[in-house]
């Protein structure tokens, strides 16, 4: 939790981001992927100064638990000081303790936010999900947390200026607007329209931006001129040299293969499986793991 001190912008873990899309795509399915294509309500995780603190934690944990089809799960909400955000004991269930910073106990708007990083932690450990290492398990967190509907509270509770600033979760504020704009792209669901940060509207725009230019990397026929001409140029090399050929930096790499054309790879813009198809000019590619439709010019 950044309180006070430098928020990190950019897109520093942006290959990790999109390994935990791939992951969850293929521990989950397409099917119950889209069963999350409805985002957790505002008025759901409401949170007024007037609430009583342990019962609104409560209430706001429940919301999570219900959103994440969590089945006989049952958040126990404490308070204590401590580092970060919150924590949460992943022991077998179905009671799950959850620590909160003392500092949610002034600053209430944002329990939800920490919920929906805490609670998405039970549902991966349930789903036995996990990538190697804490500081990669953590942006898998983030990210399912916003890719299946709850981490828009996330970008939400990220807000800085000239005196103070605070962010939650590991992602840095462009990449959870990647996500939601992943996600955005996906459903059709507008998240911005609930921001109160006006740093995180901010954020998201510039995620979609970059959202948007996976869909405009060659093969693809939405890609730009510069991009259609070095891919060429990469392709007429690889057919010159009968090779395997990458260009560092590029997203797509050929290989020969002796039983016809020369192939490339590249990843899904929206799931980030590599596909690969045959170089021969037009071609209509489907993502055998999220099922979308890719129109290519090889």
């Amino acid at each position: 939790m950044a309180n006070g001190g430098p928020v990190e912008h950019g897109y520093p873990h942006l290959d990790t981001v999109r390994a935990s899309i791939t992951a969850l795509y293929r521990r989950l399915s397409y099917d119950t992927i889209h069963t999350f294509a409805t985002s957790v309500a505002p008025a759901d995780v409401a949170f007024a100064d007037a609430d009583d603190l342990h019962l609104g934690a409560q209430r706001v944990a429940r919301e999570m638990v219900r959103h994440y089809r969590l089945p006989d799960a049952r958040m126990i909400i404490g308070f204590r000081e401590m580092t970060h955000a919150a924590n949460v004991e992943l022991a077998a269930g179905p009671e799950y303790f959850v620590d909160l910073n003392d500092r949610f106990r002034t600053h209430r708007r944002d329990i939800g936010a920490a919920l929906a990083h805490e609670v998405m932690h039970v549902y991966l450990h349930r789903l036995d999900l996990s990538f190697p290492g804490t500081r990669d398990n953590e942006i898998l967190t983030d990210t399912a947390a916003a890719y299946l509907g709850a981490g828009w509270l996330l970008l939400d509770a990220y807000r800085e200026d000239a005196a103070s600033s605070q962010k939650l979760g590991y992602l840095t504020p462009e990449e959870f607007g990647y996500v939601l704009a992943k996600r955005a792209l996906l459903f059709g669901e507008d998240p911005s329209v609930w921001f109160t940060s006006p740093q995180a509207y901010t954020a998201y725009t510039k995620g979609m931006a970059q959202a948007r230019r996976d869909e405009q990397q060659p093969p693809l026929t939405a890609a730009g001129w510069a991009g259609r001409h070095r891919y060429a140029k990469d392709r007429r090399y690889a057919q010159d040299h009968h090779s395997s050929a990458h260009r560092p930096g590029a997203p797509y790499s050929f290989t020969p293969d002796s039983r016809g054309p020369l192939r490339v790879s590249f990843p899904c813009p929206t799931c980030h499986q590599r596909i690969r198809v045959p170089v021969r000019g037009r071609v209509r590619a489907r993502c055998t793991l999220c099922r979308t439709v890719l129109e290519c010019d090889t």
